[in-house]
């Protein structure tokens, strides 16, 4: 998602989704996120990942609105929903519930920017994840930082055991990719 200044500059979400929170406009963009999603669904034959957070599923207007584009599409086994690892997730039982049902369409979970933050692998388990995106300040220090190369093999290894495929983010070197490579990362 992006915005367009009265100047045609770019405005990253970074910069205007916590005034949308604040102001209680995010669950709407969320939903017209899944509206644009959808309609680009039907004109290819790509997989798609899709950001949501935990206050997403947590609003019931939000969750129903995207359990029913998921319920309703023959393409939701195309869909791969991200959801942060960085927040603190404390309603598990009525996330869980919700992961549940939406996967029996086929959709995927990945846990993004996992590595950094909370890192609890029973996260991943509980939120029955087919993927998990190593967080990028993991992966940029991997080739100079032991630590970051010992924390991502265990994260690497904790997921394949568990059947959940790992996507490295910010590789941007051969060498990183190299090193990502060598660790057993799948994307």
């Amino acid at each position: 998602m992006r915005l367009i200044d009265d100047e045609d500059k770019i405005i990253e979400p970074s910069e205007f989704l916590d005034v949308a929170k604040q102001t209680k406009l995010y669950n709407e963009l969320t939903k017209i996120v899944f509206t644009k999603a959808m309609m680009f669904l039907s004109q290819t034959s790509n997989k798609i990942s899709i950001d949501i957070n935990a206050s997403d599923i947590l609003d019931e207007s939000t969750r129903i609105t995207i359990y029913d584009f998921i319920s309703t599409n023959p393409y939701a086994n195309r869909i791969i929903l991200e959801i942060e690892e960085a927040e603190a997730i404390e309603s598990y039982n009525e996330i869980q519930e919700f992961l549940t049902a939406i996967k029996k369409y086929g959709t995927n979970i990945a846990i993004d920017d996992f590595g950094v933050g909370y890192s609890n692998f029973e996260y991943l388990l509980k939120l029955q994840a087919d993927y998990i995106k190593l967080d990028g300040t993991l992966i940029e220090t991997i080739c100079d930082d032991l630590n970051s190369k010992k924390v991502a093999k265990t994260i690497i290894d904790f997921a394949h055991l568990n059947h959940i495929q790992v996507i490295a983010e910010s590789v941007s070197s051969k060498e990183i990719f190299e090193n990502v490579k060598d660790l057993g990362v799948d994307f």
